[in-house]
């Protein structure tokens, strides 16, 4: 097995990316919504067995103070071989003169990113779009300092 790595979103199968969202359980998202989306993005990562797309993942800023690393995600059978995590350096080291990084964690791989030494954060705060992402993402009881 040999990874090519990629930084651009020309010649992308958007239908592949597609699957990939699907495979993983993040939902359906549109091949056209998709390639807008990286083709907004600030860094694109593409991961490929030999011609076969299997990972990615993208950057979202305000191009000085906040980055977001998003949508990284690589199929099942290529996890655990370092694919993420060197994409997740990759694109980290890309934002490495904004004040903020962050990132959100799917559900069950907060300790992928605390291995690669992300901490979590005592403030980040959601507003929940489905009671599926709210009962994902929130925390239920947390008491706040009323000062």
């Amino acid at each position: 097995m040999k990874i090519i790595y990629k930084i651009t979103t020309d010649k992308i199968d958007w239908s592949e990316v597609t699957k990939i969202f699907q495979l993983v359980g993040w939902g359906e998202r549109p091949p056209n919504e998709l390639k807008y989306a990286f083709s907004s993005s600030s860094y694109v990562r593409f991961a490929y067995d030999g011609e076969k797309l299997i990972g990615f993942g993208r950057t979202v800023d305000d191009g000085k103070y906040y980055a977001m690393i998003v949508d990284l995600i690589i199929m099942p059978e290529y996890q655990g071989k370092g694919i993420g995590s060197r994409i997740l350096a990759d694109l980290k080291n890309q934002l490495k003169d904004f004040y903020f990084t962050t990132l959100t964690s799917s559900v069950g791989k907060e300790a992928f990113y605390k291995k690669q030494g992300w901490k979590i954060q005592k403030t980040a705060f959601i507003w929940p779009r489905t009671e599926k992402q709210e009962s994902e993402h929130t925390i239920k009881k947390i008491t706040f300092n009323s000062n």
